[in-house]
């Protein structure tokens, strides 16, 4: 006759892990270990075996519900259900009915309800000091989790037309050597500041001293006009500097230190009588390249954004190799603190070897 499963009571606590495990009952190990539970809570406090009573398979942490612990928090922090309300973006009616929800969970009342508002009572202090150390803990250890999820992306920050017309064009090259990197891009024109924003990396256009950071020249700038092959062949002439005053001259109005513009290119190259001022005027480079591009006029460029509009024949020089050096240059920048870091480290090297194949 098979043997009659072993009964899951509250009372033989042995019985049921025997049950749970599905294992073969020995019968007279049972009443046995039936036997040793019962007399386990007889032993001394703190003993070994005590603690072993304690650690059963159904313990759980008795945990108020989480949403109407924070709404006692606020409103006892704030002084009311409204105020706290109007923090966490619920009715001040919710406010209430999740404290109430939490005093019936605690048996305690946390607050005084009185015709103008609410006061927190005394037990409604006391378990605000621990509540509110407990939910700043929370808030921490979320912000740290997040930071290190953050940190496996290689942020990086540059202007618009630094990003567009150089680093986007040789992604998929960065992407190819290093596939485990994320690349996260900030379009700013504004200077970085590490201190305060979650930036690796930064592109500046400036002499490439900088306290507290190191920085790597990556493009020396030289500035030449550039045109369309259609405005040179089928336009007013243009083989020299003069012949620019028959032209439409497109300007670029950036924030960047020292940008040589058309009239101290002119100035540098000695040309006069032409009017520097005139033509259009766009606020990025790759905007007035673009707009070279469909043969709307000339563009003073940056040797950092047009090699490879020079490469596919986008764009053309009408004066061959006459151009002007700029006294800024591109830096690679990051703090002195971080710059080693291995993502920092393979952007910088693997820019530096780009910018050292560019003709």
């Amino acid at each position: 006759m098979p043997a009659r499963p072993l009964r899951r009571t509250t009372d033989d606590p042995f019985a049921l892990l025997f049950c749970r495990a599905r294992l073969p009952p020995n019968r007279a190990a049972v009443p046995l270990l039936i036997d040793i539970g019962k007399r386990l809570p007889k032993t001394r406090p703190n003993s070994w075996s005590n603690a072993s009573v304690e650690l059963r398979l159904d313990d759980r942490r008795r945990l108020p519900p989480l949403n109407a612990v924070r709404a006692f928090e606020a409103a006892a922090r704030r002084g009311g259900f409204q105020a706290a309300g109007a923090e966490l973006n619920v009715s001040a009616n919710a406010v209430g009915r999740l404290v109430k929800v939490l005093e019936d969970w605690l048996g305690v009342a946390l607050f005084r309800r009185l015709p103008r508002g609410v006061v927190v009572t005394e037990a409604g202090r006391g378990y605000l000091d621990h509540v509110g150390i407990l939910l700043d803990q929370l808030a921490d250890a979320t912000a740290d989790l997040q930071r290190r999820k953050t940190s496996e992306v290689l942020t990086i920050s540059a202007g618009p037309s630094f990003i567009e017309r150089w680093l986007v064009p040789r992604l998929g090259r960065l992407t190819e050597r290093y596939p485990d990197l994320e690349v996260r891009m900030l379009a700013s024109s504004q200077l970085t500041d590490f201190g305060r924003e979650e930036v690796d990396v930064a592109i500046r256009h400036g002499r490439g001293v900088y306290d507290e950071l190191r920085s790597d020249l990556l493009v020396q700038q030289d500035f030449y006009p550039v045109c369309s092959p259609t405005l040179l062949s089928c336009g007013p002439r243009l083989q020299v500097p003069d012949d620019l005053a028959q032209h439409v001259l497109l300007h670029e109005e950036c924030n960047l230190l020292d940008r040589l513009d058309w009239a101290g290119w002119l100035t540098a190259i000695g040309a006069d009588g032409i009017d520097a001022q005139r033509g259009l005027r766009f606020s990025f480079s790759h905007m007035t390249l673009q707009v070279a591009a469909a043969g709307q006029g000339v563009a003073l460029a940056s040797s950092a954004f047009i090699a490879d509009d020079l490469m596919t024949g986008r764009l053309v020089r009408p004066f061959g190799k006459l151009s002007v050096l700029g006294s800024h240059g591109f830096y690679i920048v990051s703090p002195n603190a971080t710059a080693d870091r291995e993502k920092s480290a393979a952007f910088r090297d693997w820019a530096l070897e780009e910018a050292a194949d560019e003709p």
